[in-house]
């Protein structure tokens, strides 16, 4: 690809501006003048501005951006369990919707300078390096909702094109192995899933070995035996909650970086897993460098930059084996001292 990139820059609330502007000028650093920014309110904020955690204007500006670039959503000031008021999370769902976003690749390694920060030992985490593939746009999530004073449910569904195009996106970025996640002993819609992976397997890809493991054995061989994956494949919930106890590995959620994809011909969407951080926000001490990488996913996946995504890979690398440390991390080191380390490592 040639020519400026336009990227809808989404930075939401919370720690989100904080460490959206420090991407910015990272990226700056790294594709200087390649990269052309058009900023909108998402979120909490949008709903304090406008009623909605995404406007119409936003979403379009998103389907005309080459790539979106999400910071962070929500706060305690926004929770409600009143179906009727709007919540920031709605604005996420509704864009992963409305661009066709419906696989998203978070990738976990080990990082060596880090195995001191994570809750398991080393000797555990040593060599992990998986990638967890969630279908983003089916489930229980995107399911008819009812509700009454008495009684509440929530629709669970999948179709056989939708497992189709997540397994072949698994497949498709597996080295060695897939393992398809799913609670087939209970579940009808696993029992489809389990049915149309193994399918796509044997049509499609019978040089990838594929494993199967129930959900809840899943979540128990993560911590167990975390380099023994090498894809993971699961449907909408269950990745949800999986790529977040994976995120441990690295010994923080603000480590853990993400991508969402769809149309080859349409924007992906790029953001780091955490959360917004109230409690943090404004202080200047939130972690940057999920959103740094988050940033390098969208330089290799939304436009071929391969060598420039290693280099802010890299960077972030170097910059921990030369001491950096968030507070998250156990250190002291700001979000201001997080992105003057590793701009010190760019190459």
């Amino acid at each position: 690809m040639s020519g400026i990139k336009q990227i809808a820059l989404l930075p939401g609330d919370g720690i989100g501006p904080e460490v959206a502007a420090a991407a910015v000028t990272v990226l700056d650093a790294v594709v200087p003048g390649r990269l052309a920014y058009t900023e909108h309110l998402f979120g909490g904020i949008s709903i304090d501005a406008h009623g909605v955690a995404m406007t119409d204007a936003t979403l379009e500006a998103c389907r005309t951006a080459d790539a979106v670039l999400l910071a962070a959503v929500g706060g305690p000031k926004w929770d409600t369990t009143d179906p009727d008021r709007p919540r920031p999370e709605q604005g996420l769902l509704g864009l992963r919707k409305g661009l066709g976003l419906f696989a998203n690749l978070r990738p976990v390694r080990a990082i060596e300078a880090l195995v001191d920060a994570s809750p398991l030992r080393e000797e555990r985490i040593a060599g992990t390096d998986l990638l967890v593939v969630r279908e983003l746009t089916g489930g229980i999530y995107f399911g008819e909702k009812r509700r009454t004073a008495e009684f509440a449910s929530d629709l669970c569904e999948y179709s056989v094109a939708e497992v189709e195009r997540i397994a072949r996106t698994a497949f498709r970025a597996a080295r060695r192995k897939v393992t398809s996640v799913d609670k087939a002993n209970v579940l009808e819609t696993s029992r489809l899933w389990r049915e149309v992976v193994v399918r796509v397997h044997a049509e499609e890809f019978p040089d990838v070995t594929l494993e199967h493991l129930l959900v809840d054995n899943a979540a128990m061989q993560l911590v167990a035996n975390p380099a023994d994956f090498d894809v993971i494949v699961t449907e909408n919930l269950f990745g949800d909650i999986l790529s977040d106890e994976a995120a441990m590995i690295t010994g923080s959620i603000g480590m853990l970086p993400s991508a969402s994809l769809g149309n080859p011909d349409g924007p992906g969407l790029f953001e780091p897993v955490h959360g917004s951080a109230p409690d943090i926000a404004g202080r200047g001490i939130a972690n940057p460098l999920a959103m740094f990488l988050s940033a390098a996913l969208m330089l290799r996946h939304a436009f071929d930059w391969e060598s420039e995504a290693t280099s802010v890979e890299s960077a972030v690398d170097r910059a921990l084996e030369n001491g950096l440390r968030t507070r998250d991390l156990g250190g002291t080191a700001t979000t201001a001292e997080a992105t003057e380390a590793v701009l010190s490592h760019l190459s």
